[in-house]
């Protein structure tokens, strides 16, 4: 009898720290210090200068679509990035607005005439209008910005820069953060916290998450909202997927497992997005990404579901159980281990493992906010920025995990941002 007593004790002990702590350890935390390590030697690891006077032809796409309200401020971010004129064309696809977004253009074309850009009309959705950019680019490198959104001054020039001093790279997503400054702005505490939220979680999943990704060539997706090519790879591709709302994805799947070649972040092109408006669509958001991600694993992982030996071998599998399958327990973590006490777990073990992994994930944020701060370097007015508050840091290490929870823990493939093309169903 106390063999059957002790053995069922062992056995619920078992499935209590498998569930609520080491799956979390080894998921998640373990990883964060083997990242911060990585990403810390490179960052001190010299690079070739680049050459200042050198601007290879780009051609910038911006897919518009009902973008009155924020097209101005995005093409005055593109005439004054530090990149030369001469060398850049700016092809706006618009994808049947029904505002004046064309007034606006046309406005900002004839006061800033030495910026060379062209109007096309497509129809049937963002990737088509994609697709028609594509086969009107000349520039050796296709660079594609959503039109709700503001280049760094830099951003074009580091972007070239990253592609002639590496050869072997043929994709590339900028880092993606929201506009701090209209966070500050916004209406009501809890919102301005929501977003306080998402920006801390914008740089972490770019300048600490994909950054790491970035280094064993394992980028889940390329970012919709600011992505690169070379233009000799990028027209060797089956172009963008109209059968998906995660349309970027699909393109990097393409590039990376059709064509083998590489995908990765420049950490030092930065692109501004507006902060997220509300909770609902903030929540509508991420359901778009999760359902994106489904679609274009079944279009090219059915082959690899093997789940124990591809769980190994193809990160992309790991990634997918990852965001749909471990990530839960962190969400019923939040809620349900008080529900444990009433299954006689001792209120001591279910407190202290609260305290433990808490912790833990706490600390393993402040490895990445470490390496955020280091990257952030490479832009100093943003540093700036998010120095002047440095109060809500410590607020953000004890609220971003009740923020993850409620957006869903999307890693890898999270931000993106909303397609800024014709909605998509």
């Amino acid at each position: 009898m106390e063999i059957q007593i002790l053995l069922s004790r062992i056995g619920r002990e078992v499935i209590f720290w498998m569930a609520w702590v080491i799956i979390p350890l080894i998921m998640e935390i373990i990883p964060a210090f083997g990242g911060f390590f990585i990403l810390l030697k490179k960052k001190f690891t010299k690079k070739p200068i680049p050459n200042e006077k050198f601007f290879p032809e780009i051609t910038l796409i911006i897919p518009v679509y009902n973008s009155a309200g924020t097209l101005r401020a995005c093409l005055e971010s593109v005439y004054n990035s530090k990149y030369n004129l001469k060398m850049l064309d700016v092809l706006l696809i618009n994808n049947e607005s029904k505002d004046n977004s064309y007034e606006v253009y046309a406005k900002f074309r004839a006061e800033y005439k030495e910026l060379q850009m062209t109007w096309l009309n497509a129809s049937q959705g963002k990737a088509k209008a994609l697709n028609l950019a594509l086969f009107n680019s000349h520039g050796k490198y296709i660079i594609h910005i959503d039109s709700d959104g503001i280049l760094h001054p830099s951003a074009l020039k580091n972007m070239a820069d990253r592609f002639e001093r590496d050869p072997d790279t043929s994709c590339l997503t900028g880092a993606i953060l929201t506009d701090y400054k209209q966070i500050e702005q916004s209406d009501g505490f809890i919102m301005k916290i929501i977003r306080r939220c998402e920006f801390y979680e914008y740089c972490q999943s770019f300048l600490a998450g994909r950054n790491f990704e970035s280094e064993f060539n394992s980028v889940y997706t390329l970012s919709g909202a600011f992505s690169a090519f070379r233009k000799s790879a990028i027209l060797k591709s089956k172009m963008y997927n109209t059968n998906t709302v995660s349309e970027d994805t699909q393109v990097t799947f393409q590039m990376r497992n059709i064509q083998n070649l590489k995908v990765k972040l420049c950490e030092n092109a930065f692109f501004f997005v507006d902060p997220i408006e509300s909770c609902n669509k903030l929540y509508t958001q991420r359901q778009r990404w999760q359902r994106g991600e489904i679609e274009v694993s079944h279009m090219f992982l059915m082959e690899h579901m093997n789940i124990v030996k591809s769980f190994f071998s193809n990160f992309m599998v790991r990634v997918l159980m990852f965001d749909h399958t471990f990530a839960f327990p962190r969400l019923i973590w939040y809620f349900a281990l008080i529900f444990l006490v009433f299954l006689n777990y001792p209120v001591s073990l279910v407190i202290g493992s609260i305290g433990i992994i808490y912790l833990l994930y706490v600390f393993s944020t402040f490895l990445f906010f470490i390496n955020v701060l280091m990257y952030l370097d490479d832009a100093k007015d943003v540093r700036d920025i998010t120095d002047q508050s440095g109060i809500s840091y410590l607020f953000y290490h004890c609220s971003i995990l009740l923020y993850s929870g409620f957006a869903l823990p999307v890693s890898s493939t999270a931000p993106r941002r909303k397609a800024n093309g014709k909605p998509q169903p």
